[in-house]
């Protein structure tokens, strides 16, 4: 007579099993096996993520509690039954799952995502009491602040007025972040793996690198889709009624679809950092690290130790040195500070 203990014994050897065959084994046989995470697993082979398994970036139905065994239950039921067939995507706490995956491999770019300003969270942003007294929060704070919130402005945030106190109606939201990696990042996005460079001819290593695509893209709430940067609109963008030179930088399509100019595109107005003056036609990312927006180091890529006024540019009295400096380094024109004339560079002697 078989007894309990011993049926146990084998449903926990064959659950175990299972579990560990559909650990290891490829996508295709598993994951991929199923049609409805076909289109994404046909990504996921064409990107530079290809050599992972799903569970590396995903984890297993047992691995992120009962809120992925739930999702992934439900998906079995609606299976094999008339239940809402959705196409799968990543929602908000998922995305926060994944993200603790993303930065085993990304320690470098997650550490500096942390130090800036994307990295802010729900309650930095929505329960911000300055900025509410003087803007009443809406539906296009989440464009930019939230893309991924799946409820609307009214269920996240309390009173929708300038008279506070504002609350979160959530206050487990208010250390999640607002601005997530995959905001910017698509996990399954085509891509390949970098190889060495083949060392036998050195002067071959240039001209045989391929050209790689730009590696971020702009998440779009509205449409819960990621939108490559060939596909993002360059705005026109005008100083008065002076058309602003825009730099051809693909990437800084992305920077101006949340730092940009009120409906009359005038640069400067809302939260456009254009840079317009001396800077003008340079990239925000030709200043500005990727990920953690820092701009410190960037000055003597372009400028020498001593300018031509024969001072150190990262000490001139401008917003780069100090923020209360009325001259703001993204519009700053020499004529800001050489009030009577620009002055005629100095020759120099040997």
């Amino acid at each position: 007579m078989i007894t309990f203990s011993a049926v146990v014994f084998f449903f926990l050897l064959a659950f175990g099993s299972f579990t560990y065959y559909w650990d290891t084994a490829s996508p295709q046989t598993t994951c991929a096996s199923c049609h409805e995470i076909e289109s994404s697993s046909n990504m996921w082979a064409q990107s530079g993520h290809r050599a992972l398994l799903c569970r590396e970036c995903h984890g297993t139905a047992l691995s992120n509690g009962f809120h992925s065994l739930k999702e992934k239950g439900m998906m079995v039921v609606n299976h094999f039954t008339e239940g809402e067939r959705r196409d799968i995507k990543l929602d908000e706490m998922d995305v926060l799952e994944t993200m603790e995956n993303c930065k085993r491999c990304h320690g470098e770019e997650y550490a500096k995502w942390t130090s800036g300003g994307h990295s802010a969270t729900y309650a930095a942003i929505f329960l911000n009491e300055k900025h509410n007294a003087k803007e009443q929060l809406n539906s296009d704070c989440l464009r930019c602040h939230g893309m991924l919130y799946e409820g609307t402005i009214q269920e996240l945030v309390k009173p929708l007025s300038v008279n506070g106190p504002w609350t979160l109606n959530d206050p487990g939201k208010s250390t999640q972040p607002v601005i997530p990696c995959l905001t910017c990042h698509k996990v399954h996005r085509e891509g390949l793996p970098a190889v060495p460079a083949n060392p036998s001819d050195p002067k071959k290593i240039f001209y045989e690198r391929k050209a790689d695509l730009p590696k971020a893209l702009f998440y779009y709430r509205y449409e819960k889709n990621h939108v490559e940067v060939a596909d993002l609109p360059s705005p026109t963008i005008w100083d008065g009624v002076r058309k602003v030179e825009l730099s051809d930088d693909p990437l800084q399509r992305i920077c101006l679809q949340c730092h940009s100019p009120s409906a009359f595109h005038q640069a400067g107005t809302g939260d456009d950092r254009t840079p317009r003056g001396i800077h003008e036609g340079i990239s925000c990312l030709a200043c500005h690290d990727h990920h953690s927006n820092d701009s410190r180091e960037s000055c003597k890529n372009c400028h020498p130790a001593i300018s031509n006024c024969q001072l150190d540019v990262t000490k001139m009295n401008t917003t780069f040195a100090d923020s209360k400096s009325p001259h703001n380094i993204h519009s700053m024109r020499c004529v800001d500070c050489h009030t009577k004339g620009i002055p005629k560079r100095k020759e120099s002697r040997d």
